[in-house]
């Protein structure tokens, strides 16, 4: 296992930072490597995101003394998990869940083990970490992709004609403040979060995939006087701090799995950004 450390910046300092100093810092590069574990911890919300890429054997999610500080990773901690790529399991204090793709788990505060398996070597599990401190225990849930609560928004004359898929969300699991789930477009349709918002009661985290090797998605964010962008690349993801408007614009269609912590656990709190703001 593998652990970085970003920390916060201050939106001032952040309009001085070149393309370099954007993506070592709000932008996390590895997370999907064969037979390992990428964890970046960040002091914005203290999100951990990470990725486990589990082949021929088990991977465990393990603590670390210099930012986790707790014997295990979840005592006091609590964990979601998507899988983007082949049939996997997630095993939670001995008790295996099957998670096929494009399926999610819940991992509640106080969990001592949670191990990483994918079902066939040659086309192995991608799963996807987040996870947020945690203040109480709740219980330990699968969602599938047919149980998530499901909207369709926008039209093509926009470009953003796409499925929210709502996950780890209160209608539909108790947690402390992680919430999380996952928005997939339409083919032909390039656009997410256009028009953008803030909201500086929780920031948030959001994965892109489900792009070819030659694709991209230009992640717009800063604030929304002085935006900024970062190039992504398939299975990359971008911090968003509570102060940055967060967006994107795609070579060609993606998905993207978002997830967020903070004071509140209202997907709908969120301060809009009216698009002659914008600069």
């Amino acid at each position: 296992m593998m652990i970085d450390v970003r920390h916060v910046h201050h939106q001032d300092a952040t309009r001085g930072f070149d393309t370099e100093a954007l993506r070592r810092n709000y932008l996390v590069e590895r997370l999907f490597e064969p037979g390992m574990v990428l964890l970046t911890y960040s002091h914005v919300e203290r999100f951990v995101i990470g990725g486990a890429t589990p082949v021929t054997v088990p991977l465990a999610l393990e603590s670390d003394k210099a930012t986790i500080g707790s014997p295990n990773f979840l005592d006091r901690r609590e964990l979601g998990v998507f899988n983007i790529g082949g049939a996997g399991k997630v095993s939670v204090d001995g008790v295996a869940h099957a998670l096929g793709n494009r399926d999610a788990i819940y991992v509640p505060m106080g969990t001592k083990e949670v191990l990483f398996t994918s079902d066939s070597a040659d086309v192995p599990a991608r799963f996807y970490l987040l996870s947020t401190p945690a203040h109480a225990r709740y219980e330990t849930k699968v969602v599938r992709i047919a149980q998530a609560k499901k909207m369709l928004l926008g039209e093509a004359a926009t470009a953003n004609r796409r499925t929210i898929y709502q996950m780890i969300h209160p209608d539909v699991v108790t947690s402390c403040q992680l919430v999380m789930g996952m928005t997939q477009l339409d083919e032909g349709n390039v656009w997410n979060t256009m028009p953008c918002h803030v909201h500086d009661r929780r920031s948030e985290v959001y994965l892109y995939f489900d792009l070819m090797a030659d694709a991209r998605v230009i992640h717009l964010m800063g604030q929304p006087t002085q935006t900024r962008h970062i190039v992504v690349a398939d299975g990359q993801a971008v911090i968003s701090p509570p102060w940055s408007i967060h967006s994107g614009c795609g070579t060609r269609a993606y998905t993207f799995i978002w997830g967020m912590g903070g004071d509140n656990i209202d997907y709908t709190d969120m301060d809009m950004v009216a698009m002659d703001q914008l600069k």
